[in-house]
């Protein structure tokens, strides 16, 4: 029996219809500040992307491009700028930067009331505190795919594939503050061998790495959920991390990619600038 698919999209469009409605109940418009430094082909694309999705819902939205050469601390003078103006109501700094900028820096300049992507030391904090009213967008649209499959994680073996700052770790915090028994896999599991053995035992398994066909169909377990952050180019097709006609065959729950995290990815971004937004005219 094949996997019952998980996709993102009627999940993704029933959050942004939620927040259209909610945002007309408020009075003015959040604005968003994507801030751009130089240029970069997957940026721009992704920058289109988010200012199509911000207009549909009536939010304002911007790009402050500063020069590939910028320094350290005008970056961070341009984002305080955006802090102090009133009619800014989120910022995300796009990715990548120059090898020269210190990213986390940059991230940590940003208010914490402003942070859409919900980076800012203090956000990930709240995360810790088990409060996710708002989260990092990609774990955010991960556990509303698994609350999605019915599933009731308390006690299930949930495995991370991947610990980056801005999937894994965090996602981490939220499987645990949902009694998910956590673990977390990286380039150091992969090289002792490990890797397989773990992925042999999770109930829940999410991989986030970027490399196709990382995690082979075979590894599955049977009846598991399993969730695909990976996009890959491979020809002319996007592929996942996982093996996807394989696992398919043995998990009872599947992401495809592309049609799985990433449209809801986008919807978690909007949620959070909407959260700001009601936050700040909370404190006016």
């Amino acid at each position: 029996m094949m996997a019952e698919l998980l996709s993102g999209k009627p999940i993704a469009l029933k959050i942004k219809e939620e927040l259209r409605r909610e945002l007309a109940r408020i009075p003015g418009k959040p604005k968003l500040v994507a801030v751009q430094i130089g240029k970069d082909k997957t940026s721009d694309l992704y920058l289109s992307k988010q200012k199509k999705e911000a207009m549909l819902l009536g939010i304002d939205h911007d790009v402050l491009t500063l020069s590939p050469s910028v320094s350290q601390e005008e970056a961070i003078r341009a984002i305080k700028g955006l802090n102090e103006d009133a009619g800014v109501t989120s910022i995300i700094l796009e990715m990548p930067v120059p090898k020269i900028i210190d990213a986390k820096s940059l991230i940590c300049a940003i208010d914490p009331i402003k942070d859409a992507e919900c980076m800012h030391p203090a956000n990930i904090g709240r995360i810790l505190f088990g409060d996710e009213a708002i989260g990092p967008c990609t774990p955010m649209a991960v556990m509303e795919l698994i609350k999605s499959s019915g599933a009731d994680l308390y006690g299930k073996e949930a495995v991370c594939i991947g610990h980056s700052d801005i999937v894994g770790k965090p996602l981490a915090l939220m499987l645990l503050n949902k009694f998910a028994t956590t673990s977390i896999c990286h380039i150091a599991t992969a090289e002792r061998g490990m890797l397989k053995d773990y992925v042999n035992r999770a109930e829940v398994l999410v991989v986030a790495v970027g490399k196709p066909a990382l995690i082979k169909g075979s590894w599955i377990k049977k009846g598991a959920i399993v969730v695909d952050v990976g996009i890959n180019k491979e020809g002319d097709k996007i592929v996942g991390d996982v093996e996807f006609e394989e696992a398919s065959k043995r998990a009872s729950f599947i992401t495809p990619v592309p049609g799985g995290v990433g449209p809801l990815t986008t919807a978690m971004l909007m949620k959070n600038i909407v959260y700001l937004f009601k936050r700040q005219r909370e404190k006016q």
